[in-house]
């Protein structure tokens, strides 16, 4: 069941919503909204409350475009809703959405696929913060919430282990640091569209990810064309074997010292930041889809049964 062929459909934009990326997601969403009010669409804003179901259900609208991020929005709670109500809409659908992120469920699946990752382990917060459950170098993240909230990184010379924040949930993921540059491919479709090189003035945090000036981005990464087909190919096949409709968008890290041996999957995200600086738009842009063009490809492929 897809979007209805009219040439200008009545979309719903769902952004906010309760979770920690509250912020970013109301951004995304205007912007998206306005993007899709000039490539022809009758908008219609959401800010997704305990009562989307029953607003969705006054408004009937031919499409849902979902700007949610984090939980709820991403983690197939809302694609829930979706199906239920048989809205067609945007990006990934159920299991993909929670198995995104779900971050070792994620790695499981990569590792299933032959693409490597870096080692890891989930424990409690509890015993991480009284000792180094790994040697360090290494990461300390949430374990599933979307974004850079809350991570903590080890360094090699850290003298006891991380005292992690009161609001860090009881288990987290704990990771080997692997040194080297961010790398990151958006896939559209059937299609990676390219690779970004993300500059950061020391790591690459909430701030960072979403302040414009936070990080330089350059696209096409300049990096050996080994490493670049690679991040494409790998980007792709995450997005088949998750199971990602519409968009993704694959982060990589790269130690240029050990070469294609030195690039690993980080984690693939299912609702990418949608400013016309995050990156998924970005590298839309470079492979010629301007933003109202990017998020009408998106309405156009909307669905039921994702």
């Amino acid at each position: 069941m897809g979007m209805s062929s009219r040439a200008n459909p009545k979309v719903a934009v769902l952004m906010g919503g309760p979770s920690a990326e509250r912020e970013v997601s109301l951004s995304s969403g205007r912007e998206c909204a306005a993007a899709l009010r000039d490539s022809g669409c009758e908008v219609i804003e959401v800010d997704a409350g305990p009562d989307v179901a029953s607003h969705l259900r006054d408004i009937a609208p031919d499409v849902v475009f979902n700007a949610l991020h984090g939980r709820w929005g991403e983690d197939g709670a809302v694609q829930g809703i979706l199906e239920w109500l048989r809205i067609p809409y945007t990006h990934s659908g159920i299991l993909a959405s929670a198995l995104t992120l779900d971050k070792e469920r994620t790695k499981q699946v990569y590792r299933a696929a032959g693409l490597p990752v870096a080692e890891s382990m989930l424990a409690q917060a509890a015993d991480v913060r009284a000792a180094h459950v790994m040697p360090p170098p290494y990461v300390v993240k949430p374990y599933n919430e979307g974004s850079s909230v809350g991570i903590y990184i080890v360094g090699a010379e850290a003298n006891g282990p991380p005292q992690l924040a009161d609001d860090m949930p009881d288990v987290v993921m704990v990771e080997q640091f692997v040194p080297g540059r961010e790398l990151t491919t958006t896939v559209l479709g059937d299609r990676a569209l390219t690779v970004t090189d993300i500059i950061t003035d020391g790591w690459y945090d909430y701030q960072a990810k979403y302040a414009p000036g936070g990080s330089r981005h350059i696209i096409p990464a300049e990096i050996p064309n080994e490493i670049f087909e690679a991040c494409l190919d790998y980007a792709l096949r995450a997005h088949h074997a998750l199971g990602c409709r519409g968009l993704s968008r694959t982060d990589f890290r790269w130690d240029e010292s050990k070469g294609l041996a030195g690039l690993i999957l980080l984690e693939t995200n299912t609702q990418p930041g949608m400013t016309p600086t995050s990156l998924a738009p970005e590298q839309a842009a470079y492979a010629g889809y301007g933003f109202p063009a990017f998020c009408r490809w998106l309405v156009e492929d909307a669905s039921c049964d994702r």
